[in-house]
């Protein structure tokens, strides 16, 4: 398969050569005194000390500049659209309403969940559908369904993580397909119905021999259920110094989208008797922050090592909040508009050690801070207008919503428009290098 074509439109400086009298000096009179000798001698060696100096000193500027420049990719999402000088965090914004969506109807795409499709399950209030994000300094790259299906033409982009980003994965299938004329075209590889039960699911668009798949790996590292004969309270553990078992499956994917967080709960690990297990031993006393971080040290190590950043793009969102009112209780209530203050739901220890964990590697990762934006939407939650309104859920998000949103952030990186500031900024003091280097050396010569 082909890779993204990742173009970056540098801003290119014409590096005119002067005229040739620069370097054909008039010979002068060869009667010279000594001291003219002495003194021109001198002049050289500095020219040439000063040449010397100058390239220990680029040579020092690069390896300072380009490992923070390498930080800078891990640390900022900076996107610069259209060709603009001007950088932008595409993750502080605000919600805005925007009457041209949604941007598709979940009645009319067979791939989304019915647990997910609100107004499918009556609801009577879109609002929550109308809401576009806009980035503080500069605006998202409108959704173009067919220029992406032309770029994603011979491609393979995997989901990886829990529900959430199974919803992610159904709602980037919807927003493609809209596009197509042959739905039938549009299939499940193996004519399995989407459910939460089965760990592979692949959609294929036949017509652009593109394949979008979901792996369930709600933890990333591997699962394991215990002996009988062993601790009577610990029914599993997690193998934190081992990725899943199906990760040989991700490799060679274009894209490589994962989450994980939602599971990393009491109720899901030590009220079912799951533990955490490294080096072969296992840690009862271990904390789930702690866990955390060393199962996603060992996803780091996995993607650093296994990983080519030239074929394959690796993203990772972070925490998606929940807006229970009561959830020992499970009382949920959806509000009508987004609201004005995310009331705490900001922030998450588990965005965090993502974002550090990230800083870190060698791979670059394209951290979707999703956690600040998607605090503010209580209104786009399922609630009771799922396919068991006996549950309320506000974990989960109504089809068409939020993770559309997800998605149209994810295009806007492969949106051949863009260019990330921490290789833009690279060619640039790389572009500077030269161009100083290149007016230095011709003082250099007007001084012999």
């Amino acid at each position: 398969m082909s890779t993204f074509s990742r173009s970056f439109s540098h801003k290119q400086r014409a590096l005119t050569v002067s005229s040739p009298r620069l370097f054909d000096k008039p010979v002068s009179s060869p009667k010279f005194s000594r001291k003219s000798e002495v003194s021109r001698l001198f002049c050289v060696l500095i020219a040439i000390g000063s040449v010397v100096s100058f390239f220990l000193a680029i040579g020092g500027g690069y390896l300072y500049v380009l490992p923070n420049l390498t930080k800078s990719y891990h640390e900022k999402n900076l996107v610069s659209f259209n060709g603009s000088d001007s950088f932008c965090d595409i993750f502080d914004g605000k919600w805005v309403v925007d009457n041209s969506y949604p941007l598709y109807n979940a009645s009319e795409c067979p791939f989304v969940e019915k647990g997910f499709n609100c107004l499918d399950n009556g609801r009577t209030d879109d609002d929550y559908l109308k809401w576009r994000w806009k980035p503080r300094n500069c605006e998202l790259p409108r959704f173009d369904v067919h220029y992406m299906l032309k770029i994603l033409r011979n491609k393979r982009i995997v989901f990886v993580g829990d529900s959430m980003s199974r919803t992610q994965w159904e709602s980037l299938i919807c927003m493609l397909m809209s596009g197509v004329q042959d739905k039938g075209s549009v299939y499940e590889v193996n004519g399995n119905k989407i459910t939460k039960l089965i760990r592979f699911l692949g959609v294929r668009f036949s017509s652009f021999n593109f394949t979008i798949e979901f792996y369930r790996s709600v933890f990333l590292v591997q699962h394991t259920w215990s002996s009988k004969y062993g601790i009577k309270r610990v029914r599993s553990t997690l193998t934190l110094d081992k990725l899943d078992d199906i990760s040989n499956e991700w490799i060679n994917a274009d894209v490589l989208i994962f989450n994980s967080g939602q599971w990393w709960v009491p109720g899901k690990l030590f009220g079912v008797g799951c533990y955490f297990q490294v080096n072969n031993t296992l840690r009862l006393g271990m904390s789930i922050p702690a866990a955390f971080r060393t199962a996603l040290e060992t996803w780091s190590s996995w993607i650093d090592t296994k990983i080519n950043p030239n074929r394959t793009r690796v993203f990772f969102r972070t925490f998606e909040p929940s807006h229970w009112s009561n959830l020992t209780q499970r009382l949920c209530n959806v509000t009508n508009q987004p609201l004005s203050e995310t009331n705490g739901q900001g922030s998450s220890s588990f965005s965090d050690t993502v974002l550090e964990v990230a800083h870190g590697m060698k791979v670059p990762v394209n951290v979707l801070h999703i956690t600040p934006m998607s605090a503010f939407r209580n209104d786009a939650h399922v609630g009771l207008w799922s396919d068991n309104p006996s549950l309320s859920d506000c974990s989960h998000w109504c089809l068409p919503g939020v993770p559309d949103i997800w998605n149209e952030m994810v295009l806007s990186y492969l949106h051949d428009n863009y260019r990330h500031t921490s290789l833009y900024q690279q060619s640039e003091h790389e572009a500077q290098a030269q161009l100083t280097l290149w007016i230095f050396m011709h003082r250099i010569v007007d001084l012999l």
